[in-house]
């Protein structure tokens, strides 16, 4: 009688009650996944033409040399752009194979274009520490690569875990996404990510 009387109660305590007033560790899933930065792709701005050597030899440009999607010649740089010594980067008829359906066709005969190369995909949550009305969540994700440039960028095996700061607020929990505390930003928890252990 006593267990049915405390059920009862509590039934009555929270019949107003909303599914954000608790963050357990599904609803702080569900609002990382929600998050327009965290569904956000991966882009690779690719450039051809003349670069300089601050751009040319980025892990990017030596992978798509290396699965011989682009090419690079020594060039002389132009006016304005430094540091010496330029490349002249074209893409390979493999390269263009590689790109042509992951661009649009007003994009084809511009000297720089983007490609989206991999999303995010959450993993799991690794623990909530709350501290009055706010909270630090812990949660690992990976890369999915979109296509075959973004397997040659991003391996999904590897994983990376994000501290990402929560607020409660009078309609309840929210994932910060704009901070004018000292809380951590999705954008910034995704940005300073860590290989999971």
């Amino acid at each position: 009688m006593k267990k049915y009387a405390i059920s009862l109660i509590a039934l009555v305590f929270c019949a107003s009650c909303s599914p954000r007033d608790f963050l357990t560790r599904r609803l702080a899933s569900d609002l990382i996944s929600a998050s327009q930065v965290f569904r956000t792709p991966q882009t690779l701005v690719l450039e051809t033409g003349v670069v300089s050597s601050k751009e040319y030899p980025s892990p990017e440009f030596l992978v798509l040399q290396q699965h011989g999607w682009i090419s690079a010649t020594n060039a002389a740089c132009p006016v304005g752009l430094a540091p010496p010594p330029c490349w002249d980067v074209v893409l390979t008829p493999t390269g263009v194979d590689a790109v042509r359906t992951l661009i649009s066709a007003d994009d084809a005969n511009k000297p720089s274009f983007s490609i989206s190369v991999a999303r995010r995909e959450l993993l799991g949550v690794v623990g909530v520490s709350k501290q009055g009305n706010t909270a630090e969540v812990d949660f690992t994700w990976r890369w999915i690569p979109l296509n075959e440039i973004g397997a040659a960028l991003y391996s999904s095996d590897l994983s990376y875990q994000s501290t990402v700061s929560f607020r409660d607020y009078d309609d309840g929990w929210h994932l910060v996404e704009r901070s004018p505390h000292h809380e951590q930003t999705i954008k910034e928890a995704l940005e300073n990510a860590e290989p999971a252990r």
